[in-house]
């Protein structure tokens, strides 16, 4: 296990979201009003930074660019999301947010499809 603070419980506005760099690590931290998550800073779905285009309301986390949604507590999809939320391990110690990095959770993203040689879809 590797706590790594994050930042202060002060840094992130309730029912925000706030992106930081953790020893080279993207980590995308949320303040639900009464606690706090941490996850991959992009979206699932086509990589939009949830920094910019995320939204949270209820404890749900929206992507507004295709209107993903997951239960920001468990990373449980809801909705049109096709992918579940993943969610790094965060505790609070006092006003310090910190987060157990053991590697970078990352989404596997599909790949584009291309036109073969004559024209169709592969």
């Amino acid at each position: 296990m590797s706590w790594k603070r994050v930042c202060s419980a002060n840094d992130v506005a309730a029912n925000s979201l706030k992106q930081f760099d953790v020893d080279g690590v993207p980590v995308l931290i949320a303040n639900l009003g009464d606690e706090f998550r941490a996850y991959p800073p992009l979206c699932p779905h086509m990589e939009e930074r949830l920094e910019e285009s995320g939204i949270c309301e209820g404890g749900l986390l929206t992507c507004s660019k295709h209107l993903w949604q997951w239960e920001m507590r468990t990373g449980e999809m809801r909705g049109e999301a096709e992918k579940p939320l993943l969610l790094y391990e965060l505790k609070q110690e006092n006003d310090d947010v910190l987060v157990n990095i053991e590697k970078e959770l990352e989404y596997e993203y599909e790949e584009d499809s291309e036109e073969d040689d004559d024209g169709f879809w592969d």
